[in-house]
């Protein structure tokens, strides 16, 4: 099924006349349009615009297309209840998964779009690595081992991990050698590279066991912890604010470095002045060096 932006992009490029007013219009580049609408032809099988040098004119079957599409908008804004994305030059689409959505970014959100300039963050949630133009994301943050072909990438920052667990357990767990932990389930996500590199740290070899648990986000990994299901690894500053509330404290303060890091990523090109703004402002509260942020937001490649 093809996604509603798919055929805004067609909509606003058929009723503007043109892929550069469509991306105006959409707060869009010029090629995320075309790739939208090249999308739509593909899923079609069939031409909806003859490509011109001022501009797109519509094809009989987008002629058809484009009336019933328009048709369609028209219902959906005749819903009393829909949700209206904003829109505008100074809104922002920032993806990134739950975990550094729910607690990196929206303990920040408000200081974020408030500053000299007003900024509207719709936070796109997603677990994917999503195509930036394709999907019109001006910024992104994600968790990784480095950067990713076809975007522009700054290292955010790295987390030093130890084991947390509920007040409960960890007073029964006590002080200790390290592989005292290995008599409690440990609680990991997806990846559980971070819990071999603490246990190789010291010259264990750690590999998941029938009693661990594994949960695909951390925001239900530190649950899971705070409900003394086991041992969870704390990864600041994600887990800042639930130690700070003593809902989990630490077990073991040995730190190791995570192999996987937190990235900004953004897409080619020049950025837009709002999402520039933006980087700038994530960039600060990450701690990046100012000249490292202007550096990203200058690269071409």
């Amino acid at each position: 099924m093809l996604p509603l932006e798919t055929l805004r992009a067609f909509e606003a490029s058929a009723r503007l006349g043109s892929f550069s007013s469509a991306a105006e219009k959409l707060n869009l580049t010029h090629g995320a349009i075309s790739r939208q609408v090249a999308k739509l032809e593909a899923w079609l099988g069939l031409k909806v615009f003859d490509r011109g040098a001022r501009g797109v004119s519509l094809t009989l079957e987008g002629q058809r297309l484009f009336l019933r599409t328009t048709e369609a908008f028209a219902l959906i804004a005749n819903t009393t209840e829909r949700w209206s994305e904003p829109r505008g030059t100074a809104v922002v689409r920032l993806t990134s998964i739950p975990s550094i959505c729910g607690l990196w970014l929206m303990p920040r959100l408000s200081a974020l779009e408030n500053g000299p300039t007003k900024l509207r963050i719709v936070l796109d949630i997603d677990i994917r690595q999503a195509d930036l133009d394709d999907e019109g994301i001006d910024v992104s943050i994600r968790c990784g081992r480095g950067r990713i072909p076809g975007r522009i990438s700054v290292q955010l920052f790295e987390e030093r991990c130890f084991p947390i667990a509920s007040p409960a357990l960890a007073e029964e767990i006590g002080a200790g050698a390290p592989e005292r932990l290995l008599r409690y389930p440990l609680i990991h996500d997806s990846d559980a590279s971070a819990w071999r590199a603490w246990f190789g740290e010291h010259g264990m070899d750690y590999r998941p066991r029938p009693q661990d648990r594994r949960f695909e986000d951390y925001n239900l990994v530190l649950d899971a912890a705070a409900h003394n299901l086991g041992i969870a690894l704390a990864r600041p500053p994600l887990t800042q604010d639930q130690l700070q509330s003593g809902r989990i404290v630490a077990v073991d303060k040995r730190r190791v470095l995570n192999p996987v890091s937190y990235w900004m990523d953004r897409p080619m090109g020049r950025p837009r002045p709002a999402a520039a703004e933006l980087i700038r402002r994530i960039g600060s509260k990450a701690g990046l060096d100012a000249k490292v942020i202007e550096n990203f937001l200058s690269a071409d490649r």
